[in-house]
């Protein structure tokens, strides 16, 4: 059988400090990449990455066009080889990484769009107000009726479902820790805090969405090569049209990604290839659709691991 490719890329929480480094040490084009990054942002985006310090990194502000670069360093491997995806798909940041691979907008303005995201969000609520956690071992509908009862204490709602037993909920800080309680006592395995430092995709994240899309609507974007299945509905767009409205729900709206997964699995897709650092979501789709083959890359060693078993 011919494999079918599907590209994701990731979105915050796969960020470490050192990402990218051994892309940037051996190729001349990731190294412009990082320098034009630079230049657009005005401080040094390949030193934040290689050397942190971490606390700087995980700042939504820093951690979106960080992300956004390293993992668009890497697809500077795959672009131009023998692997062609029939769709692609990023998780929350993770879906402007994969609108640049598929054409629909040029690197410039996205690492430009996603630092304007990361500011309006990061102001979107007060500093060290919002929690993010992740819910191991819960139904959707269990995750749905504690963030519905911690209500009472604040907003909280869920912002990623993420896999079968994995969602991760958002919100204002004692709403989340109330919801984490009510979690364990309906039966949850964990609740873990994660390092996302908004409550994105939660209702508060309205005042943000509001602000970016003036800017959303005042780049030029084109329709897709490939198309995207996107996180609010997990449907295929390739218009320039439909991606511009969806960027703007994303915000406060949860990231459907075990339907993105289900939904690309339906459209033949057998090989998914995560693109960039770490390897949070091919450990997600290994959840999602067991029987799909997964693969990594985010540097040449990973990339000619993948490229060994394809030939």
């Amino acid at each position: 059988m011919t494999p079918v490719f599907g590209f994701l890329f990731p979105g915050q929480g796969s960020q470490s400090v050192g990402m990218g480094k051994l892309l940037y040490d051996s190729s001349p084009t990731v190294q412009a990449l990082y320098k034009e990054a630079t230049d657009i942002l005005g401080y040094d985006v390949g030193a934040l990455c290689f050397e942190g310090p971490s606390e700087q990194l995980n700042r939504t502000e820093y951690t979106q066009p960080a992300l956004l670069v390293t993992s668009l360093a890497a697809f500077q491997l795959v672009k131009d080889g023998p692997l062609r995806p029939a769709a692609v798909a990023g998780h929350s940041l993770g879906e402007y990484t994969a609108l640049v691979a598929a054409g629909a907008v040029q690197f410039r303005e996205a690492v430009m769009l996603v630092q304007k995201r990361g500011h309006y969000m990061a102001e979107a609520v007060v500093p060290g107000s919002g929690l993010v956690a992740a819910v191991l071992g819960l139904s959707e509908t269990d995750v749905r009726i504690v963030c519905q009862e911690a209500g009472t204490v604040g907003i909280v709602a869920p912002a990623n479902f993420n896999s079968p037993g994995q969602t991760v909920i958002a919100g204002e800080k004692a709403a989340v820790e109330r919801a984490a309680d009510l979690a364990k006592t309906r039966g949850a395995k964990r609740v873990i805090p994660l390092p996302v430092s908004v409550p994105v995709h939660t209702p508060l994240m309205q005042v943000a969405a509001d602000r970016l899309k003036k800017d959303i609507d005042s780049l030029q974007w084109s329709d897709l090569k490939v198309p995207l299945v996107n996180n609010v509905e997990a449907q295929a767009l390739s218009s320039a049209e439909e991606v511009r409205g969806s960027l703007v729900r994303q915000l406060p709206s949860p990231v459907r990604w075990q339907e993105t997964i289900q939904a690309m699995s339906r459209m033949g897709i057998t090989h998914f290839v995560e693109i960039g650092p770490g390897k949070v979501l091919t450990g997600l789709v290994k959840r999602i659709v067991p029987e799909a083959v997964r693969w990594n890359v985010m540097d040449q060693e990973s990339y000619a691991h993948v490229l060994s078993h394809c030939s």
